[in-house]
């Protein structure tokens, strides 16, 4: 890269961005996809509990940032299970309001209030954060669209509902400094 002249960079980068850009959506359609399988003891899959999790947000009139926050959320379960929450956010971080991407960020240690201390954790260890003004609606993403989105019984909306709300988001400018 170093070798590389200004002339190449301005041929190389558009045809890497609408390449990047068209396939974004799709991609993260197929990384969902990885969620399908194994219910690991839960009474649905997680990409189940991802589309729940995300219907749960659209029929509570949430904004296009956090549904299509809750239905990434666990998206990184398949290749970062010991950081998902960062990895997810990291990936929404361009793109998504600040509030969407700290709750998403914060979202499993948030979500350890509801069996950290059965495994001999502290459930409230999500108190280290009761400063952050996003403090509460991490409380409440995971109270309402993360630890009851297992229901086998729920009637979740397809992955092609969401399309639209993903392709909405994912085409936005950048927000990261330096990318065009």
């Amino acid at each position: 890269m170093a070798d590389g002249t200004k002339a190449d960079y301005e041929m190389l980068s558009p045809a890497f961005e609408e390449h990047a850009r068209g396939a974004l959506v799709p991609n993260l359609i197929t990384m969902l996809d990885l969620l399908k399988g194994p219910t690991l003891g839960y009474q649905i899959d997680r990409y189940a509990h991802s589309l729940q999790s995300a219907t749960r947000a659209v029929r509570n009139d949430e904004s296009v940032d956090m549904v299509v926050g809750a239905l990434l959320h666990d998206v990184a379960d398949a290749f970062a299970p010991e950081n998902h929450s960062d990895a997810a956010a990291a990936l929404l971080a361009p793109y998504v309001d600040d509030e969407t991407h700290w709750v998403i960020k914060h979202h499993g240690l948030f979500q350890g209030y509801y069996y950290f201390h059965h495994l001999g954790g502290d459930r409230d260890a999500r108190e280290q954060y009761r400063e952050s003004p996003h403090y509460d609606r991490c409380v409440d993403f995971c109270e309402f669209y993360d630890q009851n989105c297992f229901d086998p019984a729920y009637d979740n909306m397809a992955i092609e509902d969401f399309v639209p709300m993903l392709e909405e988001v994912f085409s936005r400018p950048s927000k990261v400094p330096g990318v065009v």
